[in-house]
């Protein structure tokens, strides 16, 4: 799908984005999810990272996220895993795509190092070579855009968003986000998806941001670049871990009615990140058709 294509189709309606995969695997007992936050359940859990596919669809969603937001060359060597790369890829594809044939499936990547260490992001060098890598091994097993997630500096959401691009898949770019509308490198995240603009980015949004934080920073994002807006909260997960992400659990209803601030500001892909399951997309994909009427 082309940038344009994916355009017309988000410019079309508001479209519904799937909810975690990681932190919901993790719900249902998948314990492997916890590897490589994904590629441990492409090891050993495939048919119930198929289903979680398909109870997303049944909820509602039109664009499911492969679970392969650790597929990457850079991790894989890490792991051990590097001569698996392809077929991981080709695998995280196709269960999404077995799952819900009508629905559009993004390949998802995300940072080199840690989401929530914008401390470790590499030199520009490596960052070029490494995505570049990635989205080679992604495009190639036929997602119908490429989704970057959870990215927290403008520097790296650059490199990535440019490499991305260069595919010629529709490319949407998303940041993490502190209070005010910050990366967690302190940028403010309109100059950041600015950035991202200039490399041909068909969208640009939020994710893994605490529920009260993604009004601001789309609201910044929406005067600094002209492209359609995505969103898509944490639940409430990692909070130990991330304390810029402490809150209590928004429960589905509650989170459907956060979304609909969302859509008043432009968004026009709404979704669930970690700590989300099906009942918060099928309240989300509720609401948004209340809202049409």
């Amino acid at each position: 799908m082309t940038p344009a294509e994916f355009q017309q189709w988000l410019l079309a309606r508001p479209r519904v984005l799937d909810g975690a995969m990681g932190s919901e695997l993790l719900r249902r007992g998948v314990a492997s999810a916890a590897r490589l936050w994904g590629v441990g359940a492409l090891l050993d859990a495939p048919a119930a990272v198929r289903t979680l596919h398909a109870d997303y669809a049944a909820a509602g969603a039109e664009l499911l996220t492969a679970a392969s937001f650790r597929v990457a060359p850079y991790a894989l060597r890490r792991a051990g895993l590097h001569h698996r790369g392809e077929e991981l890829a080709r695998l995280a594809v196709s269960l999404a795509r077995e799952a819900a044939p009508g629905a559009l499936v993004a390949a998802s990547l995300t940072t080199l190092e840690d989401c929530y260490r914008p401390d470790l992001v590499p030199d520009d060098a490596t960052l070029e070579r490494e995505h570049a890598a990635t989205v080679a091994l992604l495009a190639a097993a036929g997602p119908d855009l490429l989704l970057l997630e959870t990215f927290n500096t403008g520097r790296e959401a650059r490199a990535a968003a440019a490499a991305a691009a260069a595919t010629g898949l529709a490319v949407v770019v998303c940041f993490t986000c502190r209070e005010g509308g910050r990366l967690l490198s302190g940028e403010d995240v309109g100059e950041a998806a600015a950035r991202v603009a200039e490399t041909g980015a068909a969208a640009v949004g939020v994710n893994c941001t605490r529920g009260l934080d993604v009004l601001p920073a789309l609201m910044r994002i929406a005067v600094a670049a002209p492209l359609p807006l995505v969103a898509y909260a944490n639940n409430a997960w990692f909070a130990e871990d991330a304390t810029f992400l402490a809150a209590a659990p928004i429960p589905p209803e509650r989170y459907a009615r956060c979304a609909l601030a969302w859509l008043a500001a432009g968004a026009r892909l709404i979704g669930g990140c970690c700590g989300t399951g099906p009942a918060h997309i099928a309240a989300l994909a509720s609401a948004l058709r209340r809202n049409a009427r």
